[in-house]
């Protein structure tokens, strides 16, 4: 069978590539589609079969398009597949339907309930674990090439102006560097400013490192512990047992540790550094809950969630609803205006 990845962000490469593997497994076969001077151009690889147009990706006709964003074209051939780029972290618009996907391939109980909750019929959901985390219950190659002696902390803040705490605890870790005996990578997202760039690059030091990959999954076995605001790597840490510190959290929860006064950080990485069993036993209890699928086969799990709905086609789901106006502007982006 022939299966299409749909990236514009490098965090995609993180979700698709143990799908990948499990299609390699398998003899089928991967081509990727990425729109020319989208920010995941970059990470792909040489051996990777890109296509460099919607001519060539309606050639390929592949059985399913695989996405970890949140819109897919509908000209693309095949049935649509949503595998997710996060977990749920408290931003608008989560749990939603657009109407453009087949089958949901969900991660764990509370996004199942979630997305049945709201199901239209238009689509099937699937709990099959989240592909991306496949390798994190498993020792990375370049887990190594990370850890540090001194204490490891990673910054990962997300890229939304509301919610990011670059600039609010930018001062506080630049102060941090010089004070503590601590070693820091900071990953920012993808969809950060340059602005934010700059100014994070330049805090590399000997005790900091300033890191742009795809390639989550090393740094967070590496570290011992995270520091965001409201994204969803906060719960892919909290998964390996080990604690979260949140600034300004959306929604603050009791696995977290969540404070909204920056000048308190260093007393949080403090508590986080030395967990007590009672703070311990909330991570775990939360880390069942979004994903309890451990045994590093999620992606398996969502391959035979794929395969069956081709197999059994998509005459059972409703019809979907027109959704003109999103279909332009998809139409729009990529420019392409036929309607077949």
């Amino acid at each position: 069978m022939r299966y299409l990845f749909y990236v514009t962000l490098s965090y995609s490469f993180s979700v698709l590539r143990p799908i990948e593997i499990a299609i390699n497994r398998q003899g089928g076969t991967v081509a990727w589609f990425i729109p020319e001077g989208s920010e995941a151009e970059k990470f792909l690889q040489p051996t990777d079969h890109r296509l460099s147009g919607i001519k060539e990706v309606k050639a390929f006709a592949a059985h399913a398009t695989l996405v970890p964003g949140n819109i897919v074209p509908d000209f693309f051939p095949g049935i649509k597949v949503q595998v997710f780029h996060g977990f749920d972290s408290g931003k608008k618009n989560k749990f939603n339907i657009r109407g453009l996907f087949d089958l949901y391939c969900t991660q764990g109980p509370n996004i199942t309930k979630g997305f049945e909750g709201i199901a239209d019929g238009t689509c099937e959901i699937v709990e099959t674990g989240w592909s991306k985390l496949d390798p994190l219950f498993s020792p990375h190659p370049d887990t190594d090439k990370f850890r540090t002696d001194p204490p490891l902390i990673l910054y990962a803040p997300t890229f939304s102006p509301k919610l990011t705490s670059t600039y609010a605890l930018y001062d506080h870790i630049k102060k941090l560097l010089k004070e503590k005996d601590w070693q820091w990578i900071v990953k920012l997202h993808p969809k950060a400013t340059q602005e934010e760039v700059i100014l994070y690059k330049g805090l590399a030091c000997d005790n900091l490192r300033f890191i742009e990959t795809g390639e989550i999954t090393p740094i967070l076995q590496a570290a011992d512990v995270i520091l965001s605001d409201t994204s969803s790597i906060l719960a892919e840490f909290a998964l390996q047992d080990k604690l979260a510190i949140a600034f300004n959290n959306r929604r603050p929860e009791p696995w977290m540790l969540n404070f909204t006064k920056a000048h308190l950080l260093e007393k949080l990485l403090d508590r986080a550094l030395l967990p007590n069993r009672e703070q311990l036993s909330k991570v775990i209890e939360y880390g069942n809950a979004i994903h309890p699928h451990k045994d590093g086969k999620s992606s398996e799990r969502a391959l035979s969630a794929i395969n069956s709905l081709i197999d059994s086609g998509i005459g059972h789901l409703k019809t979907k609803p027109l959704n003109l106006i999103r279909r332009f502007k998809i139409r729009r982006e990529l420019k392409y205006y036929h309607w077949a």
